[in-house]
């Protein structure tokens, strides 16, 4: 058989098909009610949109960090078994090894704020309280000298924190359809 003969085939199999799946839609599950997705839509944005009540203190933070996240990130956030999370100032320069963490590499304090809420602890994730991640966040900002010992986090003040990187990102906005 030629090759252009195969071809005339696929082309006639794959029009037909199309044709047959355009008429009969899928039926897969059921449709998902709000309520359903509501759990799992707890996305913040870098303006602070979707951030909840809620407030936390460094010394609050402290005490919840050395409870839920010092087994995995070490005292004082300095890493091992897992990511490091304070340290590397400076290190995101051309020419040198950059030290990626909270303070030197993260664009925004919502970022953190929501990663820990969606995916920390790592054993038991979505398991904090929006008062104890408010807590943790500001504990690590602190940590890398971002916010004083003394300020207070919450929905207000969070997206107002400004994150030694901010400027290192080229941004990329989108068009959503």
């Amino acid at each position: 058989m030629s090759m252009r003969k195969h071809f005339l085939i696929g082309a006639a199999f794959v029009a037909l098909t199309a044709t047959a799946s355009a008429q009969t839609p899928p039926k897969f599950g059921q449709p998902i009610a709000p309520g359903d997705v509501a759990p799992w839509d707890i996305s913040i944005g870098p303006d602070g949109v979707g951030l909840p009540p809620g407030r936390g203190t460094v010394a609050q933070g402290e005490a919840v960090y050395a409870a839920k996240c010092q087994a995995c990130h070490g005292e004082k956030g300095a890493g091992r078994p897992n990511d490091r999370l304070v340290g590397g100032k400076g290190t995101i320069a051309p020419n040198q090894a950059p030290v990626k963490t909270v303070g030197s590499y993260w664009p925004y304090a919502t970022t953190l704020f929501d990663y820990i809420r969606r995916a920390m602890p790592f054993q038991d994730s979505k398991s904090m309280t929006d008062d104890e991640v408010y807590a943790v966040s500001a504990y690590i900002l602190n940590l890398n000298e971002i916010i004083r010992k003394d300020d207070v986090l919450d929905a207000q003040s969070l997206p107002k924190v400004r994150m030694p990187n901010r400027d290192g990102f080229i941004p990329f906005p989108r068009n959503p359809k």
